[in-house]
């Protein structure tokens, strides 16, 4: 009996040790990953014609490889697919300006944010909705209910029966839905370009997107014709601020993330990527 018993002991250390063992292995500083990008949000990640990927994601996800000293592969992989391959461990991390929402974090983790948030209308500079209310005012729809509903009220009255293109499975989507379902007719697209381009040909009234990423596209000579309407939205559905999405296993990789976007915020690194690519500061 004393002989089964310390046989079993013996097993059970074992067991204990390898089960240590296997678990540090899995969280040992990584040499090399992979970042997934979605190639198709400009200026944040975009294929050039060349095929190649470019946008302040990718100056910023080279930038925190180089202080995390690994070796990075950046691909390109469709937005509506990149939480569900990163669970996969086809790739190790993502950054395609994804938001940080409670509805994400229920399935994947995320780094310290390396970009706030916000949304806007962009529409015809003709259309009635260039004169959407409260232009140059900022709505925090996670504040004071009675005010945001104050706020929303003349925007929903004016958007009534109006088409508005947002990409799918984003927060901007979640924002109609969840704001304007009453109003508005949501078109979803796979892409942003998508709703851009249906907007140009008239066949919606008017697009919701990232601020950042809309400022940018008005800069274009193709887009003259158009500009921002009605307030800014922050808060709520728009979460807290755009993030590297993560395995939630792969704490050692958080921690390096975090590392290194904390040090491209202190020496100003993020700040001139935005100035770079969106012509504006990111610096909260």
């Amino acid at each position: 009996m004393k002989t089964l018993i310390l046989a079993s002991a013996l097993l059970l250390a074992a067991v204990s040790a390898t089960v240590t063992v296997t678990g540090a292995a899995a969280q040992s500083k990584p040499t090399a990953i992979t970042i997934a990008t979605e190639g198709a949000y400009e200026p944040w990640n975009f294929t050039t014609a060349g095929g190649k990927l470019d946008g302040l994601e990718i100056d910023l996800a080279n930038d925190l490889c180089a202080r995390m000293a690994v070796r990075c592969t950046i691909v390109a992989q469709d937005w509506d697919g990149l939480i569900p391959a990163l669970n996969a461990r086809k790739f190790d991390a993502i950054m395609a300006s994804m938001i940080v929402t409670e509805k994400r974090l229920a399935v994947i983790g995320f780094s310290e944010p390396y970009a706030p948030t916000a949304a806007a209308f962009m529409v015809e500079k003709t259309s009635p909705l260039a004169k959407l209310p409260g232009a140059g005012t900022t709505v925090d729809l996670g504040g004071d209910s009675a005010k945001v509903t104050a706020a929303l009220a003349p925007v929903a009255a004016q958007l009534k029966g109006k088409s508005i293109g947002t990409q799918t499975a984003t927060s901007n989507t979640a924002f109609l839905e969840k704001y304007f379902k009453d109003s508005v007719a949501v078109r979803e697209y796979k892409t942003t370009e998508q709703h851009d381009l249906d907007l140009q040909a008239g066949r919606i009234d008017g697009v919701v997107a990232q601020k950042s990423s809309l400022t940018a596209l008005l800069a274009k000579p193709d887009y003259q014709g158009f500009t921002l309407a009605g307030p800014t939205f922050v808060g709520d559905v728009f979460g807290k601020g755009i993030a590297v999405g993560l395995r939630k296993d792969d704490t050692v990789l958080k921690e390096m993330f975090d590392k290194a976007i904390l040090a491209a915020k202190a020496d100003g690194t993020i700040d001139k990527l935005a100035q770079k690519w969106l012509k504006t500061s990111l610096m909260n």
